[in-house]
């Protein structure tokens, strides 16, 4: 249920079918079928109260089991990211797994830093796939659709708050030009999920290139992803700190 979990969190919930090359995969190391793991991942989305608000139910069947499980990810993401991934990566034995992009993370320097290296690995690979996919691979201000070009960008950045590094509801799918400026504090986003500049960038605002990219898309809200909705409260904290500085 580890890894089921794992991959509901990187599949978009239309891709949670047992014909998706992931799941076939995951299947077959599991010695399972895929229709019963499309069936597991269904039954996650029956908890996900993202996919009920839209109107979208998972299946009926979901045991006291799933339930924990889901409960337990969503009191300790950063704890549970890191066990299943740790338990996918045991299943996979390192095949190549489509259609998940891959991840860049700098090489360890010695035992200690590998460790680390490996725990911070499994926390990014499971934050930015379980956000880019919530998006569908999206960035939720351009719609740009070029995954090597997204990133799933910390509202609550990396560094200040552990619990929240690989929490997706902490996150939202950017281009790399919109990550850079929110991750700098010149762009936020107010409580409708609209596009809001800093004082620093409105003074650029003569500039052609800011006012094509950021002054004229004041004000746009964002496409809201599927689940794992940014937290308002995370939201509040970043916006606070953008409007001050």
């Amino acid at each position: 249920m580890l890894i089921a979990m794992n991959v509901y969190c990187k599949l978009p919930f239309g891709k949670l079918n047992h014909m998706n090359p992931l799941i076939v995969q995951v299947a077959q190391n599991l010695d399972r079928t895929p229709s019963s793991v499309s069936m597991k991942l269904c039954n996650f989305a029956s908890f996900d109260s993202a996919l009920q608000a839209r109107g979208i139910r998972g299946l009926t069947g979901a045991s006291r089991a799933d339930r924990q499980v889901w409960n337990a990810f969503a009191a300790n993401w950063e704890e549970m990211s890191e066990k299943s991934e740790a338990a996918f990566d045991a299943l996979m034995k390192n095949e190549v797994v489509q259609p998940l992009p891959s991840d860049y993370i700098v090489p360890p320097l010695g035992p200690s830093e590998a460790e680390a290296t490996v725990m911070a690995r499994r926390h990014q690979t499971f934050f930015r796939h379980a956000v880019l996919s919530s998006y569908e691979y999206r960035c939720a201000l351009s719609g740009l659709e070029i995954p090597c070009l997204l990133n799933a960008s910390h509202i609550i950045p990396w560094s200040e708050c552990e619990a929240r590094r690989a929490d997706p509801t902490n996150g939202i799918c950017l281009n790399a030009l919109y990550d850079r400026a929110f991750d700098r504090m010149l762009i936020t986003f107010d409580e409708e999920y609209r596009l809001v500049l800093s004082k620093k960038l409105e003074a650029k605002s003569r500039s052609e290139y800011v006012q094509v990219h950021f002054a004229a898309r004041a004000g746009q809200k964002l496409t809201l992803p599927h689940r794992f909705r940014p937290d308002p409260q995370a939201l509040e904290i970043h916006r606070a700190q953008t409007l001050a500085a």
